[in-house]
């Protein structure tokens, strides 16, 4: 198991410091205040220091403790900022190349701004598996982007010269992801808007396979008609689909869990019962490291190929 944390060479993107429950984060010129359940420790800095450098602060609603409902809130605007920015994303890193790609942002009501900035080392990784298809394959090789949000990763991979499918079942933020992709000069991404569980199941009865496929799944969600995504429930099942749909050679998975209960040995044994043959898997946590070297682990991840 790994530890990956973003390039200290993204300069659009900082951990500023965590603790007491809370992160402050620098997003281009704007640092944001946000509830982080799992920053236990003291903050280093003072409360002072965080509120001179703090643009706006979430606050969380009636919705806090509940399940699906934990991160709605209201913004509290502490200096003047705009509603809408643009961020840069530069992987830089051990001198590899990299993807390069635009970011616009904004305040949501559930404490979210259009990115997570811990999965930069999955979209790296996402941009040299592409690359090293692109050179290997014939043909040009077809990414799916399940749960796919603002399109990062989907970026990530038509950087690299992929085919790429994006789905999400909201379709604001499908909207969003087709705005990234024209403020980083990009086109041709396919669009769709649909339940992930509903697409991969239609897909492997019309015997489409992907070369990449890219899983970010949500503890809990609804797709367009409102289907039911429990992740708990539905995960092993969603793997399995994925599976069918997998090309058998030249080919790879990125699987991220955000949810507090999942650890990486759990997400290894999930994959390794949900797939067939493959030639290699690796799996760790991605984690935010502040000025002052407090780790912040967020989520675990699971990379397999074929």
């Amino acid at each position: 198991m790994t530890i990956e944390f973003p390039s200290p060479q993204w300069r659009d993107y900082e951990l500023v410091d965590s603790g007491n429950f809370e992160k402050l984060e620098r997003f281009g010129p704007y640092y944001l205040r946000r509830p982080e359940p799992k920053a236990l420790w003291n903050k280093s800095m003072s409360e002072n220091e965080w509120k001179s450098l703090t643009h706006t602060w979430f606050r969380p609603g009636a919705g806090f403790g509940k399940a699906g409902k934990e991160d709605s809130g209201t913004w509290d605007r502490m200096k003047k900022m705009e509603d809408q920015w643009k961020i840069a994303y530069k992987s830089g890193g051990k001198g590899s190349e990299g993807p390069s790609f635009n970011l616009r942002l904004g305040l949501t009501s559930f404490k979210h701004v259009g990115v997570f900035p811990e999965q930069a080392p999955n979209w790296n990784w996402i941009y040299a598996q592409t690359s090293r298809l692109v050179k290997e394959m014939p043909s040009i090789p077809r990414v799916l982007n399940l749960f796919a949000y603002t399109g990062a990763a989907s970026l990530a991979a038509k950087a690299a010269g992929a085919d790429v499918t994006h789905l999400d079942s909201v379709r604001q933020v499908v909207t969003w992801a087709r705005q990234n992709m024209e403020f980083s000069n990009m086109d041709g991404i396919r669009w769709i808007v649909e339940d992930a569980m509903k697409f991969a199941t239609r897909e492997a009865r019309r015997g489409n396979t992907y070369n990449g496929i890219i899983l970010d799944p949500p503890a809990y969600g609804h797709g367009p008609d409102g289907e039911k995504w429990k992740l708990d429930e539905c995960l092993f099942q969603m793997l399995q689909n994925v599976d069918k749909i997998l090309a058998k050679e030249n080919a790879f998975v990125v699987l991220n869990l955000y949810s507090n209960g999942y650890s990486a040995v759990l997400a290894e044994t999930l994959a390794k019962q949900a797939f067939g043959k493959f030639k290699s898997m690796e799996s760790g946590e991605l984690v935010l490291q502040d000025r002052f070297g407090k780790k912040l682990p967020l989520s675990v991840f699971i990379r397999l190929t074929r």
